[in-house]
């Protein structure tokens, strides 16, 4: 029995090369598939690409910013061995050497339990599972909501899913700022077309409407601040909810009040980019 590890990059080298690095010191040797989206196509279609060309019997996907544990292909494979037919789903933590620069406006990942969207940061599925759904839907663009797909698909065609705490990663952080933060969200609109296409993620949105707490509280916030000066102050009660969602971001509440702007102005570019996915996949979602 034999494992593929297949990486969509684009653009970074050195992330990529630690990866590689990382996969090298396997305990049990994996084969290693490395597909470059030179032509902006996108994660779905280069993915398609590279596992189709690997040769192992479990396909495990990898971001091309995680580094893997040495131990992380023979827990992948013998979670395989023991669940023949189900989608693995891997620990995968921030990288603790880059711990120190995450703040409010970074990015990384942390996946330390089986969850609804099913990752592919670090996730594996057996070959056969993946030929019979045929791969990852490439109407999914952008790195958002295709892995979700994937995942929704297996189940509902009867795959369980498994999580391996032995496969771990670790993951780059990712210091964007507000301003790259914003220009990233358009890649959001596709949470509308998974949505319309897997109702039962609804159950994992608040309120089954909103896809984050912040896109409903926002809302509000901004409601109670225009009515301040009417309401002699009295509405600021309305932003209190979208203060405390940040609120365990920050040390203080003086840094969360600081840092409100710039988080309202990405909540802001994200309810637009899902509530423009939802115009167009014709589903009700903010």
């Amino acid at each position: 029995m034999t494992a593929s590890a297949v990486i969509a990059t684009r653009g970074r080298p050195d992330r990529l090369r630690a990866l590689l690095d990382s996969l090298d010191a396997q305990e049990v040797p994996v084969e290693v598939i490395v597909i470059e989206d030179s032509d902006g196509r996108g994660p779905a279609a280069v993915r398609n690409v590279g596992w189709r060309r690997s040769r192992g019997d479990l396909v495990c996907f990898l971001d091309d910013d995680v580094v893997v544990d040495p131990g992380w292909s023979r827990a992948m494979l013998d979670a395989h061995r023991a669940n023949p037919g189900a989608v693995l789903q891997g620990r995968t933590e921030p990288n603790p050497r880059e711990a120190h620069t995450q703040d409010a406006f970074s990015r990384s990942k942390a996946i330390t339990a089986l969850d609804w969207n099913l990752q592919t940061c670090n996730i594996a599925y057996p070959r056969a599972l993946l030929e019979r759904l045929e791969g990852f839907d490439e109407r999914y663009r952008f790195a958002s909501a295709e892995d979700t797909d994937l995942g929704w698909r297996a189940r509902e065609s009867g795959a369980a899913t498994v999580f391996v705490d032995g496969a771990r990663a670790w993951h780059a952080v990712q210091r964007f700022g507000v301003v790259r933060l914003i220009a990233r969200m358009r890649m959001k609109g596709d949470v509308a077309r998974l949505t319309r296409r897997h109702p039962g993620v609804r159950h994992h949105y608040y309120r089954g409407i909103f896809w984050k707490r912040s896109h409903a509280f926002l809302p509000l916030a901004l409601a109670g601040l225009a009515l301040r000066r009417r309401s002699r102050g009295a509405s600021l009660a309305l932003a209190l909810p979208y203060a405390r969602l940040y609120r365990q971001q920050h040390g203080s509440w003086p840094g969360t009040l600081a840092s409100l702007p710039g988080h309202a102005a990405v909540d802001a570019a994200e309810i637009g980019a899902v509530t423009a996915g939802a115009a167009r996949f014709r589903t009700l979602l903010v």
